[in-house]
């Protein structure tokens, strides 16, 4: 590895780090950066643009832009966290079994691929459209979206080292089938699927605010990035920053997490 290919993997690692850590910190410090209710409408300081003073503006119903943001970070960061652990709880029970059992792998990855024959988006609309737009039921719905992708990750990964001589050396001396998984299996399968899990956790911040631009997400009543941007959208030309700072919140997210992920890869 050369000096040139050394630094632009370190510095895409430090890059996606100190991305990531802005948007936790907004999310986690919403309540000591800003003193503002993001939900309450006020007629008084309506489409403000940003400027000294007036922070990053007002929508058309007064409530400031700067306090919808950064709660709308604490939803969507919140949302993402659930749905990778749900993600890569449920998709490595899956693809561990898949991958060890040749009868349950059959039906599982049957309806794996079936699931992940849906676009992401149109498959979380239709989840979302049964279950309510609730905050709970857009995390029940991502995790079923993205566990497909997880489980066959840890199932590639877990038929190549139930194969391994030392998994032969183990079922020789008497293991069990749940000590082979555990001990020897499992440990193999950490790193990929650690990988997936971080995509994941962007991926599930891009699909939220798509789901809260439909209209099909979050609550109405909550601060969405998503939603911030659906309301906007009538407004562009009269009020652009309404659309083009939570825009650029959202890219800001999703970049550092990808670049982290791969930072993060590439070095070790």
């Amino acid at each position: 590895m050369n000096a040139r290919t050394w630094l632009g993997r370190r510095l895409t690692l430090v890059l996606g780090g100190v991305l990531t850590a802005v948007v936790v910190f907004l999310a986690v410090a919403a309540p000591w950066l800003t003193d503002a209710d993001p939900n309450r409408v006020n007629a008084v300081p309506r489409l403000q643009a940003p400027g000294p003073g007036r922070g990053l503006g007002s929508d058309d119903l007064g409530r400031p832009l700067w306090s919808r943001i950064v709660y709308g970070a604490r939803l969507s960061l919140t949302i993402g966290l659930s749905v990778m652990v749900g993600v890569t709880l449920t998709g490595s029970a899956l693809g561990l079994a898949a991958g060890y059992s040749p009868q349950l792998d059959r039906l599982l990855m049957r309806v794996m691929d079936g699931l992940m024959a849906f676009p992401d988006v149109l498959l979380a609309i239709g989840l979302m459209a049964v279950l309510g737009p609730r905050v709970s039921n857009v995390m029940v719905a991502l995790t079923v979206v993205y566990t497909p992708r997880m489980a066959r990750v840890v199932r590639a990964t877990a038929l190549v080292a139930g194969e391994s001589v030392f998994v032969d050396a183990a079922r020789a001396l008497g293991a069990s089938d749940a000590r082979i998984l555990l001990r020897h299996v499992l440990p193999n399968c950490l790193g990929p699927a650690v990988v997936q899990a971080t995509f994941t956790f962007a991926y599930a911040v891009l699909t939220e605010a798509a789901l809260g631009f439909l209209g099909v997400g979050a609550p109405p009543q909550l601060a969405s990035w998503g939603t911030i941007i659906s309301e906007g959208r009538l407004l562009v030309r009269e009020a652009s920053w309404l659309t083009i700072l939570p825009g650029f919140a959202i890219v800001l997210t999703v970049v550092g997490l990808n670049a982290l992920v791969l930072g993060a890869g590439a070095t070790i």
